[in-house]
């Protein structure tokens, strides 16, 4: 069905026209682009604090990924931490970039060497991390809880019982990461009851939420949890007994470096407002307090900590990306962005389909009404590929390319071919797109910049590709992160 010939000059260029009169035909407030920083790295030896981070436009969380802290459902990044983040980002007007660090030794390292600003990873306040590291003010309030099987009859009929008191632990094995404040919890107990407890060291890798699975699936008796977060995988592991405390209410929070005092107090001030409202309410009650919704979220194969998938089509985008020579998940993003994953999708201006092609694009491809969703796929990959071979010779570094490619794929050629004369002609990088050329696209909704000389296709509403490109990398940053493919995060 498809066509796979080149696309005539006449019918292209009718196509990127009609494309770019679409995008940019309705005038909108300007927007203000502020100057990029000169002198601010973020450097091992750096200084990074509140005003480092605003210059930088980035806050950088370091976070761990479980079904509530941070995870992917349904190609979307979610979680409490997440959200939480996202919205103290956006408070301090800078852009949220999540590094994923599931072990937690390492998590104090990463932040004290500034590949991070923040640890938000359920993290609890103790002595001992007081020492190298500063809190926030805390999000909640929990208590440690053992983690066990509830009885069965034969269980009870070989006279097993519960563990009901931490007395009962002496000369038991729990297994816990060596660097959770479980492990101290148990080494303190050992000294209260007067006898050992067996403590297990685990990988550092292994989250509390695969261990409470290990109890559940009888591959170990015993783990400890916090208690939020144990009453919320009760509700998929029936099993588990979680009645056993085993400390006093500790406080969750979030760690800072020592280095960065008005992040510190800026992340107070923003609590003691936030935790007040309704929408701080929602987001716990959403994670921590609807179990319907989590066994639900749990269960179902797009939720990619469990499953691997991001959405039904990965076979089909991995195949198709070949064509272009993209990571698929990059593909994935942009596909999510265009359509949410539904294949029935229709714009109000009749793009359709997974990738939300034009009709004039669907024709050219060989498309109809009965095109599948692998043809669609193709079609759209093939697009990106046409495009990326139309920016060929001015941006040369493929990676870097691919971000005037997305973005052409929104708004059209000439505004982005626009944008680089833009760039050119006020001494920037016309070659990168952060802080060069996707600000001029953005300054293209300014008079003074659409009616520049070198601008061919006037009056952009530049803002719609400028966030197009960046919430597609958000997105497939997120995407690495969860796949765990090993993969660096995407500098934007």
């Amino acid at each position: 069905m498809l066509i796979m010939n080149f696309l005539t000059s006449y019918r292209t260029v009718f196509l990127v026209l009609g494309l770019m009169l679409f995008a940019c035909s309705d005038p909108i407030d300007n927007d203000k682009v502020s100057d990029k920083p000169e002198g601010v790295r973020r450097t091992r030896d750096a200084v990074i604090d509140l005003d480092e981070i605003r210059e930088l436009g980035k806050l950088k969380a370091i976070i761990d990924n479980s079904s509530t802290s941070y995870f992917i459902y349904k190609g979307q990044p979610m979680g409490f931490e997440y959200e939480l983040l996202s919205r103290f980002a956006k408070h301090i007007e800078v852009d949220l970039e999540v590094e994923l660090v599931d072990d937690l030794g390492l998590m104090i390292e990463e932040l004290r060497y500034n590949n991070g600003d923040i640890i938000a990873a359920n993290l609890t306040v103790t002595k001992e991390r007081k020492e190298q590291i500063d809190y926030s003010n805390p999000i909640l309030t929990t208590r440690q809880v053992l983690v066990q099987r509830q009885l069965q009859a034969d269980d009870i009929q070989k006279g097993k019982l519960l563990i009901e008191s931490p007395m009962e632990l002496m000369d038991k094995k729990v297994y816990v990461q060596k660097a959770s404040s479980f492990y101290n919890r148990l080494n303190n107990l050992s000294e209260e009851i007067g006898g050992d407890i067996e403590i297990q060291e685990v990988a550092g890798n292994l989250t509390v939420e695969q261990m409470i699975e290990k109890v559940a699936e009888g591959e170990i008796d015993y783990t400890v949890a916090d208690e939020h977060v144990a009453k919320i995988n009760q509700a998929y592991y029936r099993n588990i007994n979680i009645k056993t405390a085993l400390s006093l209410d500790q406080q969750v929070a979030w760690g800072v470096r020592k280095e960065s005092p008005n992040l510190q107090i800026a992340i107070n001030e923003w609590l003691e407002d936030f935790k007040k409202t309704v929408d701080f309410r929602v987001i716990y009650l959403k994670y921590y307090g609807n179990t319907k919704l989590f066994r639900n979220r749990v269960q179902n194969r797009l939720f990619t900590s469990k499953s691997g998938k991001l959405s039904d089509y990965d076979a089909i985008v991995k195949q198709k990306a070949e064509i272009v020579g993209w990571d698929w998940r990059l593909i994935t993003s942009l596909i999510y962005q265009e359509s949410k994953f539904n294949p029935q999708a229709r714009s109000w201006v009749g793009a359709q389909g997974l990738m939300q092609l034009m009709p004039s694009t669907s024709a050219e491809y060989g498309l109809d009404s009965n095109a599948t969703v692998a043809e669609n796929i193709e079609a759209g990959v093939r697009y990106l590929n046409w495009i990326d071979k139309q920016f060929e010779e001015k941006v040369h570094d493929p990676y870097e390319r691919q971000k005037f490619v997305i973005a052409a794929y929104n708004v059209g050629l000439g505004h982005v071919f626009d944008a680089i004369r833009l760039a050119e002609s006020r001494n920037l990088n016309a070659e990168k797109w952060e802080g060069n050329v996707a600000e001029m696209l953005l300054k293209k909704s300014d008079p003074e910049f659409y009616q520049d000389s070198v601008v061919y296709y006037g009056y952009c509403r530049g803002r719609e590709p400028y966030h197009y490109v960046k919430e597609i990398y958000n997105r497939y940053n997120d995407y690495l992160n969860i796949t765990q493919s090993g993969d660096k995060l995407v500098s934007m």
